[in-house]
């Protein structure tokens, strides 16, 4: 017999597995302490990368970088987009329309009461952003990004 006390234990349990993101899985080429993650990145930046935050819509300096160079993640440098695939989403993000090769992994993010394809960082797991169908030619790909999540290096391509 299922009881009132079972049923609102189980769902505050669904809660708190829903709204607190877990940690990034053993495996990856780049791993540190949770203290070393904290020396290495700024406080917004740890939010962002190890604990799957989202920065504010319109905040991130890249969302005006036009430059030709590459973006890599801010945790370890992996090389991710180059500025051939940014384009201008309107969403508040910097967004490209492809990933380099080999750079990102994608997961199933059930925050929020929905259910997305999260953006990680292939060597580091970091928390990049999330992946949309609603992008331009030729993917119809929108890689949503945190600025935070990312570093710049300008440089010919």
């Amino acid at each position: 017999m299922i009881d009132r006390r079972t049923v609102l234990t189980g769902a505050a349990l669904f809660a708190i597995a829903v709204a607190v993101p877990l940690p990034a899985l053993a495996g990856y080429e780049v791993e540190l302490s949770d203290a070393e993650w904290r020396k290495r990145l700024s406080p917004a930046a740890y939010d962002v990368l190890r604990r799957a935050a989202t920065e504010r819509a319109f905040t991130s300096p890249l969302n005006k970088e036009h430059r030709s160079g590459v973006f890599a993640c801010a945790g370890c440098a992996l090389p991710l987009f180059t500025s051939k695939t940014k384009f201008e989403s309107g969403t508040g993000w910097p967004s490209f329309w492809a990933p380099l090769p080999n750079a990102v992994a994608i997961s199933s993010d059930r925050s929020l009461g929905m259910i997305r394809n999260e953006v990680h960082c292939r060597r580091c797991g970091g928390h990049l952003g999330h992946v949309f169908d609603d992008g331009p030619r030729p993917t119809g790909k929108r890689y949503c990004m945190n600025g935070l999540a990312l570093g710049f290096t300008p440089r010919a391509l």
